[in-house]
C-alpha cells in the first residue's frame, strides 16, 4: 500500500491497532487481517492510495461506520515506547543515571515543543527550531543548550538509527567568560567552621581531595584507605577509576564517621536489612544471603555518606 506523505495520513494510520513503523526501511506494517485492512482502506477512502489487489477485502465498504478495530493477540508484539527505547539504549552504553535522566527529559521536551509529533517525522529543521527557542526565549546557558543537542543527537543516531545531517543556523547561547572565585584558606576554614556533622565532612573532602559531589556522596567504606592516605574513586566521570589523596585534617573525623556507619550497619543487619542498591547487578552465581558478624559489610557496596 502506498500513499502520499502528510501529517493527516500518518495520524490516520496510527489509529490502526497493531501498526508498526520501521525507521530504517521507512514503511508501516499492520496485522494481515481482514478487519485491519478494511479499517485501513476506510480511513483512506477518497484519497490517492495504491493498494495491491490481493490485499483488498472481498466485501467493499460503503458509507457505514468502519468496523471495530481487531483485538491484538498476544502473538503481536507492539513496539516499546520511545522514551523506554531511549532508556534501554542509554543503559546498554553504561551511561550514568544522571545522564539518562537528563537525556530523557530533553527528548520529552523536544516532542512536547513540536505538539507531540513523533521524532521520525521531524529532522534537522525541527531540531534547529527547538535549540534556537532555548537560546532566544528561555535564555538557557550554553552548557544547557549543548546538553539538549547531545540528547537529540543520541535519539536520532542511537535510538531511531537515523543520524541527523548538518544543523545550520542555530542561535547559540552565549558562553560568557567569568573569572573564577577562589576562596583563601582562611575563608574556607571560616565556612567549614559554620558547618557540622556529615555536611562538614563532605565539604572538607570536596575541598581537600578534589572529589566531585556525587563521587563524594557515593564513596564506599572500602574506597577510603586511611593507612595510605588515599581515596579510590570508582566509576567516576567517563566511567573511569582514579586515586586521589586523603587530607590529613579529615582522617580523624572520617574514622569516627566510619565507626558510626559500622554501628548503623550492624543494627541494620540485626533487623534483617543491611542491603544497598547496586546499579550493576551481580551474577547469580556469586550472590549470597545477607551475612552477619564483623565482616558483614566487607564484600557489599556500603556508602560512607
Amino acid at each position: 500500500m502506498r500513499f502520499p506523505y502528510s501529517r493527516e495520513c500518518v495520524s490516520k494510520i496510527k489509529t490502526v491497532a497493531g501498526r508498526r513503523w520501521h525507521p530504517e526501511e521507512k514503511y508501516w506494517t499492520v496485522p494481515h487481517t481482514e478487519g485491519a485492512i478494511a479499517h485501513l482502506l476506510s480511513l483512506f477512502a477518497g484519497e490517492p492510495v495504491e493498494v495491491e489487489p490481493s490485499l483488498r477485502p472481498v466485501v467493499v465498504l460503503d458509507n457505514r461506520e468502519p468496523p471495530p478495530e481487531p483485538e491484538i493477540s498476544e502473538a503481536v508484539a507492539l513496539p516499546p515506547r520511545l522514551l523506554d527505547q531511549a532508556r534501554l539504549a542509554i543503559r546498554a552504553r553504561h551511561y550514568s543515571p544522571s545522564t539518562e535522566q537528563a537525556y530523557v527529559a530533553w527528548i520529552r521536551r523536544f516532542i512536547l515543543f513540536h505538539g507531540k509529533r513523533y521524532p521520525v517525522e521531524m529532522g534537522e529543521p525541527e531540531v534547529n527550531q527547538f535549540l534556537t527557542h532555548l537560546a532566544v526565549h528561555e535564555r538557557v546557558a550554553a552548557s544547557t543548550q549543548n546538553q539538549a543537542l547531545a540528547a537529540l543527537l543520541f535519539l536520532y543516531d542511537k535510538v531511531l538509527n537515523r543520524p541527523l545531517g548538518q544543523i545550520e543556523g542555530v542561535v547559540r547561547a552565549r558562553r560568557p567568560r567569568r573569572l573564577p572565585v577562589v576562596l583563601t584558606r582562611q575563608e574556607v576554614r571560616a565556612v567549614l567552621d559554620e558547618m557540622g556533622g556529615t555536611p562538614r565532612l563532605v565539604c572538607a573532602l570536596l575541598s581537600g581531595s578534589g572529589l566531585r559531589l556525587l563521587e563524594c556522596l557515593c564513596l564506599r567504606v572500602k574506597d577510603a584507605d586511611v593507612q595510605r592516605n588515599e581515596i579510590a574513586v570508582r566509576d567516576g566521570k567517563g566511567g573511569k577509576d582514579r586515586v586521589t589523596m586523603l587530607p590529613a585534617a579529615v582522617k580523624a573525623p572520617l574514622q569516627a564517621h566510619l565507626e558510626k556507619v559500622r554501628r548503623q550497619h550492624a543494627r541494620d543487619l540485626a533487623r534483617g536489612q543491611g542491603r544497598v542498591c547496586c546499579r550493576t547487578p551481580l551474577p547469580a552465581s556469586i550472590r549470597a544471603p545477607t551475612a552477619s558478624g564483623p565482616g558483614s559489610g566487607s564484600f557489599r557496596p556500603r556508602r560512607i555518606m
